[in-house]
């Protein structure tokens, strides 16, 4: 996600989401075995679930392939984690934060020279959606980016994602802006594998997170992209995304008494970064009311 048009658009969003209220037309895209949205789904795709009992609740075109952005980086998390070791010392590079700047990336704005554990990399790829910490952890872990790489797509075929590739660790546009992609239908079955791990489920829940300074490191104050943390009751996660291609994009994880309601909307629009918040309140308003 581009850094400066998200700061842009907080004030916007926020005040969008509060205006959300629960519609009741049907959705005319909503696939046969979905019930009627609300209106005002804006979104090419998407999917919400009730992830307590595995009820599919709503769809768009639940199968088609996109870019997803950086919603690309809930799966460098999950190779991460699986691998293990998040007290493993990484130092930044100046390579890491060139990538950042030459590629106009999100960034957590990492120091050349500095050496922090995986696990405050894996805070500052997905609170912020640091590229420069999703370069350090794909060059550590691959080892080396392209081992990386293909790590996260033998992830994604043993988790059965069949309309899913990974070109790179990150979700920016190269080699090609499509080049990455994913389905509604894929990214919820990686979104569930990765909120049952305790540790991601952490970090992404968090609205910032502050790395304090050492003699080995900066100070470092992260906050997180996803704006439906502060802004709907029950949010618990999990990432947000964006390039000119995908358009805005959210994966979504809501929690409300014993209900567990998890959601994505793809493509909501490329120009409204609220939008895709707003798409995720009416639905989780509309399937907490019992859809």
């Amino acid at each position: 996600m581009r850094r400066a048009r998200l700061t842009s658009a907080l004030a916007a969003a926020v005040c969008a989401l509060a205006a959300v209220q629960v519609g009741g037309l049907p959705s005319a895209q909503a696939s046969p075995v979905a019930q009627a949205a609300p209106a005002g789904v804006v979104a090419a795709a998407g999917e919400l679930i009730n992830a307590t009992t595995g009820q599919r609740m709503w769809s768009r075109d639940l199968n088609v392939r996109l870019p997803i952005a950086s919603l690309t980086k809930v799966m460098t998390a999950l190779v991460v984690l699986g691998d293990g070791d998040l007290n493993r010392k990484i130092r930044v590079t100046e390579a890491a934060v060139q990538y950042a700047v030459t590629n106009f990336a999100g960034s957590a704005g990492l120091h050349a020279g500095d050496v922090l554990t995986a696990r405050q990399l894996l805070e500052a790829m997905l609170l912020p959606s640091g590229a420069d910490a999703a370069y350090l952890l794909a060059t550590s872990y691959g080892p080396g980016r392209p081992a990386f790489v293909r790590a996260m797509n033998a992830k994604a075929r043993w988790l059965g994602m069949t309309q899913t590739h990974f070109a790179n660790f990150d979700g920016l546009p190269w080699p090609t802006p499509t080049a990455t992609y994913s389905s509604p239908r894929d990214l919820l079955v990686m979104a569930e594998a990765a909120m049952k791990r305790p540790n991601f489920v952490a970090i992404v829940g968090q609205r910032s997170y502050l790395v304090r300074a050492t003699s080995q490191n900066h100070r470092y104050y992260w906050t997180n992209t996803d704006l439906l943390l502060a802004s709907y009751p029950g949010a618990i996660g999990i990432k947000t995304g964006f390039t000119t291609a995908a358009g805005y994009c959210l994966l979504f994880d809501a929690r409300r008494g014993g209900t567990t309601l998890m959601g994505v909307v793809l493509d909501s629009t490329n120009t409204d970064a609220s939008m895709r918040f707003t798409a995720a309140a009416r639905l989780l308003n509309w399937g907490f009311a019992g859809g």
